[in-house]
């Protein structure tokens, strides 16, 4: 459903919309989240955005989540969604994201590897699992930025792009955003 939602539109061309996501925004609707999400707000802007593979997603070749704010790429016709989906599927694309987590990280930098999948007592959340057996490969690769005795800013890398990634990843080492 096409809603009038503010969008903080930072570049646009025929091809693509680049915008920063506001903290607290769904990016798409699903249960719990049937409105007021990005893309509600981006079909009532434009009209014509490409479908995707999966309902309710036009345009959107990746997700922020709800809590995270950010740049991200819109793709506006097909060529558009091809080309940027097959940059995200390949991992050529970079993506770079700053952290406040709780607690001083030890190292300067670092990575954590692990699967990373539905939490098998409670399904709303997700967890790092040691083995293969379960969730799906995940690797976030960090660096220190600042200390500040209770907490660390930190820059983090995703080698993957996995639900919660970082969320999960960070709170695996001990340090919750």
């Amino acid at each position: 459903i096409p809603e009038q939602i503010p969008l903080a539109i930072i570049y646009e061309d025929e091809d693509v919309i680049v915008l920063n996501k506001q903290s607290e925004m769904v990016v798409h609707p699903g249960y719990g989240n049937y409105t007021g999400t990005l893309v509600n707000g981006l079909i009532y802007h434009f009209e014509h955005l490409p479908k995707t593979d999966v309902a309710n997603r036009p345009g959107l070749v990746h997700r922020l989540d709800k809590n995270t704010t950010g740049i991200m790429v819109i793709a506006k016709n097909e060529h558009a969604l091809s080309h940027l989906s097959k940059q995200f599927y390949d991992r050529t694309t970079q993506r770079k994201y700053h952290a406040l987590v709780w607690g001083d990280v030890k190292d300067d930098e670092g990575s954590v590897i692990g699967n990373v999948g539905r939490a098998l007592k409670n399904r709303k959340l997700m967890e790092v699992f040691p083995t293969e057996d379960y969730g799906k490969h995940a690797h976030t690769n960090y660096k220190v930025l600042k200390r500040y005795g209770y907490v660390t800013l930190i820059e983090c890398k995703l080698e993957t792009g996995r639900t919660h990634q970082i969320r999960v990843h960070l709170k695996h080492i001990g340090h919750t955003l």
